[in-house]
């Protein structure tokens, strides 16, 4: 009887200590995973600073001379082809210049051609005269008078011919005066901008003075990015590397590229990071219309591995340690990893996980440690 009470009293104390322990237990740790899969990663180097979408050609154009804005034949948002005017300055008094110029060359070609007429007409003369002389019938005064004035006449064609390519120089000095009253497209594109009305005066803009350009025409036909990387990072980087270029415009896309240009000289600006910069040019952008302006960035392949296994790299921890989900026993333990190359999105695994395993990438409270039981939150 005693015995069987002693029995009774254990049994209780030890329902009593497995109902304090049940209460006292921590509740498991809510934990997301990532499943250790196999798939493309990149080594890649981003911008510091956000890059700039620029057209490969954009010209903000001003006559080289100032004057009065006589004739607008375009506005905003016209396409425009190379050589075509877009802006004339009053030249009244330059095109009087270049109609007098011209007149002037058809009155030299007149006077040159009566001269060569004359000339031809005493060298006749001169020759009949030398025919006589050999047959002794005129005196040889009248022959070398005759040769005198045929030379004289000749030189006469001569320096009326000459006269012409004066005046043809005269013509051509009006017409570059006319053109620097002209502006005109330097390439097909489209008309982005016009600062001035007719009747209103535009200069040139004088040197370290910025003013806003006459007119702008851009090229949206071809596209690139500029953009500043970090001065560590550029040494890796050489003309001709793929690229990848997303921009806040179009948020679901990337597109591809390819750095077409490093800038030979570091950019140090007073209280800023020192930067390189870059250019890249994006490829097969038929299907968007991009805007010279965007912002985008930019991220540089160095190195590219299209099928091994990886992890995201938020899971990697110290560089060199993750923790995995054992979805047997509920715990978490940790392991040693050896990684190649990664970015900021995924970690290449050289040893120590196995494809299908499952890495911690998140956890709801800090404090994980080997051996921690959890209960698993999500599974992507």
């Amino acid at each position: 009887m005693k015995r069987r009470t002693l029995y009774i009293a254990g049994g209780v104390v030890l329902v009593a200590l497995a109902i304090g322990v049940l209460i006292t237990r921590p509740d498991p740790i809510a934990v997301e995973t990532a499943t250790v899969s196999r798939g493309p990663v990149a080594e890649t180097v981003t911008n510091t600073r956000a890059g700039t979408i620029k057209a490969c050609q954009r010209a903000r154009l001003a006559p080289p001379s100032g004057g009065q804005i006589a004739r607008l034949p375009v506005k905003k948002g016209d396409r425009v082809q190379p050589g075509q005017v877009l802006l004339e300055l009053w030249n009244d008094d330059i095109r009087a210049s270049l109609s007098l110029a011209e007149r002037d060359a058809v009155a030299a070609h007149a006077r040159a051609e009566e001269a060569c007429v004359a000339a031809t007409v005493a060298q006749r003369e001169s020759d009949r005269l030398s025919k006589l002389l050999t047959q002794n019938l005129i005196a040889i005064d009248t022959a070398d008078k005759a040769k005198g004035d045929a030379d004289s006449r000749a030189a006469a064609c001569r320096a009326t011919t000459q006269n012409i390519k004066v005046a043809e120089a005269r013509v051509e000095q009006a017409k570059a005066s006319m053109e620097r009253t002209l502006l005109r497209a330097p390439f097909a594109g489209i008309v982005a901008e016009i600062n001035g009305e007719l009747g209103e005066f535009v200069t040139p803009s004088p040197v370290g003075i910025p003013t806003p350009p006459a007119v702008d025409v851009v090229d949206t036909s071809c596209i690139y990015v500029t953009a500043p990387i970090d001065e560590v990072d550029a040494p890796r980087i050489r003309e001709g590397m793929p690229a990848r270029v997303s921009l806040d415009a179009f948020r679901d896309r990337t597109f591809a590229a390819r750095v077409r240009r490093v800038a030979p000289y570091v950019l140090d600006v007073e209280k800023q990071a020192r930067t390189v910069e870059i250019e890249a040019e994006l490829q097969d952008i038929q299907a968007v219309t991009l805007l010279p302006g965007y912002s985008a960035d930019v991220e540089v392949i160095l190195q590219e591995r299209l099928d091994t296994l990886r992890i995201p790299t938020r899971a990697l921890i110290d560089g060199k340690r993750v923790y995995v989900y054992d979805a047997a026993d509920g715990r978490v333990h940790v392991k040693e990893v050896q990684t190649g190359l990664r970015n900021w999105e995924y970690v290449e695994v050289t040893g120590g996980l196995s494809e299908g395993e499952l890495v911690v990438t998140t956890v709801d409270r800090e404090g994980v440690v080997d051996g921690a039981r959890a209960k698993q939150a999500a599974r992507p």
